[in-house]
This record gives structure tokens, sequence and C-alpha cells, in this order.
């Protein structure tokens, strides 16, 4: 890539039945404006005896950006909400001083029928001043977000500002993550569009940057104030996603992410000794790993 880029292998690993791709953080790119962690889950076939099922766990310091392309989810945490989340829409817990919270295929889905499972789980720290705040949580259905057209590509606003438009969804620093569609080549126009770092994942298909042909499975990371042009080839489905950074570092330690490693210590002590929140109902629990990340 050109010295205004990093382009981001996504790093394969196995959860159970589901193979998650991981993009960020990454040794040489921690994070991306305010967002610390992606995962990529799937494309995954669900199927009798391979239900999702991610039991109860905490967070700290971030929100939680849940945003399925196939499939559904069924939510469920500690300050008692229970969501399902369906393609396009959008699921943002707020987990402040902490929260605990399950993601499992809804009871009506495990019937034995195959479907298949597809999406993205994002973590955005908070502002420092906001690392404390009680836990919040918002779903914002898919027909409430923002979206437009030019040429044969779509867009849609998932999270923040961009394009002169802004998400629903409420966030707390200056941030976007945008859905984009080809249908034909299409020259995507970003300066001046978009402030702050900007990080394009690519779900399908390709993109040509700074000369360089890029393929599902990457990433590219660049800032907006100096990107080069970006063409999608045709039927490509990419992210944008990225934002203003914060000036502080951020330690992060398996679900938890902090500016202070203090606070990170005495979350995993809370978690180990049984202290945070639960999911009422809920008896499961993940204990607290060795290694953190």
């Amino acid at each position: 890539m050109s010295n205004q880029g990093l382009i981001i292998e996504e790093r394969s690993r196995d959860i159970g039945d589901f193979l998650v791709g991981r993009l960020i953080p990454f040794r040489k790119k921690r994070m991306v404006g305010p967002f610390i962690f992606i995962d990529h889950m799937g494309p995954t076939t669900i199927k009798k005896g391979h239900y999702m099922d991610v039991d109860q766990h905490p967070h700290i310091g971030l929100s939680t950006l849940t945003y399925m392309l196939d499939g559904e989810l069924m939510h469920k945490d500690s300050i008692g909400t229970h969501q399902r989340i369906s393609p396009g829409s959008v699921n943002w817990m707020v987990a402040g001083k902490g929260v605990t919270h399950t993601e499992r295929t809804p009871n009506d889905l495990r019937d034995g029928s195959e479907f298949i499972a597809h999406g993205y789980q994002i973590w955005v720290a908070l502002p420092k001043e906001l690392e404390d705040i009680a836990p919040e949580f918002h779903h914002i259905n898919a027909s409430d977000l923002p979206s437009w057209k030019d040429k044969e590509t779509t867009f849609r606003l998932i999270a923040g500002t961009g394009y002169g438009k802004t998400s629903p969804l409420p966030v707390h620093s200056e941030l976007f993550m945008i859905e984009i569609k080809s249908k034909t080549a299409y020259e995507l126009e970003i300066k001046g569009q978009l402030r702050g770092e900007i990080g394009i994942c690519i779900v399908k298909g390709a993109i040509v940057a700074c000369n360089d042909r890029i393929e599902k499975g990457n990433m590219l990371v660049s800032k907006t104030e100096d990107s080069c042009a970006i063409t999608l080839e045709p039927n490509t489905h990419i992210l944008l996603f990225g934002g203003i950074p914060f000036p502080e570092e951020r330690h992060i330690y398996w679900n938890f992410v902090s500016t202070s490693k203090d606070k990170i210590e005495t979350a995993k002590q809370r978690w180990k000794n049984h202290e945070f929140p639960i999911v009422k109902g809920d008896d499961t629990y993940v204990p607290l790993p060795e290694i953190g990340f």
C-alpha cells in the first residue's frame, strides 16, 4: 500500500461452531478513530445443534454495535433489555461503568431449519469523561436509518455523521459507519464528506485504492484528509467507519476498555467475584481468560 494507508488482512479464529475474523485491534493499528474492536461473524450456516450461543459476559468503557447482514440474534442484558436484531437494524449497548449480556439464536429459529448468520460485532470506546456512565441500550430499525442512492450505488448511514446526514443512533463521539453496495463500478468520493481516520472493510468484491486492488476479507485504513481515489468494482459491498481519534490511549483486556489500567484491574476482580449485574434468568458465566487479548 502507499504511504497513505495500511492494509489489514482478516485473521480467522474459531469460537465453537463459528469462524470469526478479527480486523482490529491490529499490532500496527490499535484503533480507527474511536473504533477499537471489529469482529466479522460468518457467514455461517446455522442448523440444528449448531446455534449461536454467546453466554453471559461483561463490558466496561465502551459501546457495542451489532450489525447483521444475514440472520437474526436475540440480545439480553443486565439492564433488562430483550431485543431481537434482524438484518439492517442496529443494536447499540452502552456499557459505561459495567453491564453483562448474552447473544443467542432466537428460540423460534431453533426448529432444525437452516439459515445463514453473517454480521459484525463492533466496539466503540467511550470518551474518557463518559467511561463510567450508567449502561444504556438502543435499537434502531433499518427503516429509520438514513439511506440514499447515487447512480447504481446504495448508501446506508448506520452510525454518526457523514455525507451531510446524521444517524438517529445516540453516539457519544464524532464518528461514522456507512454501508455501501455497488452494482456497477463506482468512484467513491470521501474528501469533504467524512472527518477523522477512516477504515474500509471489504465485505464482498474488491476496491482499487492508490493503484492497489484490495479484495474482500481485508481492511484499508487511511486518513480522510489525504486519502487517494477509491473505486468500487461492480457488485462490491463495503463498510466505511472511523472518526476523530481520542487524545488518550485506550487499554484493552478481554471485554474491558478504559483509559485507566486500574479500572480494568478492578473490573477483572469484579467479574471474578461475581459482582457485576447479571442477565435476569440466565445463570451462564464466561470465566475471565488468563490472557486478555
